[in-house]
């Protein structure tokens, strides 16, 4: 289990990039315009770069719902390798079954 803070940051991180995506998405528009005046495409810059890091949807990591560790994850899934081998074999995940042969 993951301490409580690091998942609560990576909460936090979430709402951030929800909150500036489409001001973020549209500073990159302009700052790759070529027809811009260079002033401008700086000024650009440093508007895109004045925005809080963890708004940046980089900054956010795929961490397991059940137990909120950092590594070992399936995305379809958005468990770790650990909590999905026992929600599958606790038949908790349909279609899931344990392969023998």
């Amino acid at each position: 289990m993951a301490k409580k803070s690091v998942i609560q940051r990576n909460i936090k991180r979430k709402k951030l990039v929800n909150r500036y995506a489409k001001k973020r998405a549209a500073l990159k528009l302009l700052c790759k315009d070529p027809t811009i005046s260079p002033e401008e495409r700086f000024n650009n810059f440093m508007k895109l770069a004045s925005l809080p890091r963890n708004s940046s949807a980089t900054r956010v990591r795929l961490r397991c719902e059940v137990s909120g560790r950092g590594r070992g994850n399936y995305r379809k899934f958005r468990l770790s390798r650990i909590a999905l081998r026992e929600l599958a074999s606790a038949g908790q995940i349909p279609g899931m079954v344990k392969s023998s042969w």
